[in-house]
């Protein structure tokens, strides 16, 4: 099934919702490292027999692609979900997600620096009205800052950035499908790499089976790090990074949303507030047309 840019952009913020909630399940029973590597393994064997088909393994190693390729698996994947996942273990999921809205504001300068997309003022507008309903909406009572997870958060938030404006430096002609495989495919060799480099320094690659940790995995394999990534690549391949980072930046709006389904919280009328501003904000910033 073909999705338009927008409604793929929807898609990937939908199944972001609820990647912290997942991580956060994982955490007592599998080491970031093995989540890594499992799921970014998934993704390779899911597109296997596509590659195959299509003869597009050889493609991965294109010297006029491969760096940037690889910068996509190192700070697209590697890199920021093993630092997302260790946070986790010291941090909330609603933390986690209201310190990557930090990644909007990277977003319009590199935008700006990397890819000559100027911001509109309904641009600026929707982005301040999205982290300002996610900020009111976690800020509930009880929200504590626990430090040393949140600064790890934070230090993630530019890499997605870079990983972002390396697809869009690519060639027009790749499909969103090679994108996804080749993020995969360099997403789990650095995911190798930096376990092995983390072994020495007692990050070892462990894991207990639990019926909600199991599901979790899968939903982080299967749909954070495949059809999320397949959505993701469809919408930016398509408009602008910056309007697609302030759209996709409103998913703490339905991890809340999420949280509420399962008895974790509370209605109260500032967070509904909340969710009415993020969400216009994300609807205005859909509106705008693609430059």
């Amino acid at each position: 099934m073909k999705f338009s840019p927008n409604q793929a952009l929807w898609l990937a913020l939908f199944i972001t919702a609820g990647s912290p909630i997942a991580g956060k399940f994982t955490v007592d029973y599998m080491s970031p490292s093995f989540v890594l590597i499992f799921g970014t393994l998934t993704t390779l064997l899911i597109y296997a027999p596509w590659l195959t088909k299509n003869k597009l393994w050889g493609k991965l190693f294109d010297k006029e692609i491969r760096s940037r390729l690889s910068v996509m698996g190192l700070f697209g994947t590697a890199l920021p979900f093993l630092l997302l996942l260790i946070a986790l273990r010291w941090t909330t999921p609603s933390n986690s997600a209201i310190l990557n809205q930090a990644e909007s504001v990277y977003s319009i300068i590199f935008a700006m620096i990397f890819l000559k997309e100027k911001p509109v003022f309904k641009q600026i507008i929707g982005t301040l009205m999205i982290v300002s309903g996610a900020v009111l909406i976690l800020a509930v009572n009880g929200y504590t800052p626990m430090w040393k997870g949140d600064l790890l958060v934070l230090a993630t938030v530019w890499m997605f950035q870079v990983s972002h404006i390396a697809a869009k430096k690519l060639p027009a002609d790749i499909s969103v499908d090679f994108i996804t495989a080749a993020r995969g495919f360099y997403g789990f060799i650095w995911s190798a790499v930096i376990a092995l480099i983390g072994l020495p320094l007692g990050m070892d690659i462990t894991f207990k089976i639990s019926g909600p940790s199991f599901i979790s995995l899968l939903y982080i394999a299967v749909f954070v790090y495949t059809l999320r990534n397949k959505f993701w690549y469809e919408a930016i391949r398509n408009m602008p990074l910056a309007k697609a980072t302030a759209v996709i930046l409103s998913y703490p709006v339905f991890t809340y949303v999420i949280s509420l389904a399962v008895g974790f919280d509370e209605i109260r009328l500032y967070q509904i507030c909340g969710l009415i501003l993020a969400l216009s904000g994300a609807y205005m910033v859909t509106l705008l047309k693609k430059s």
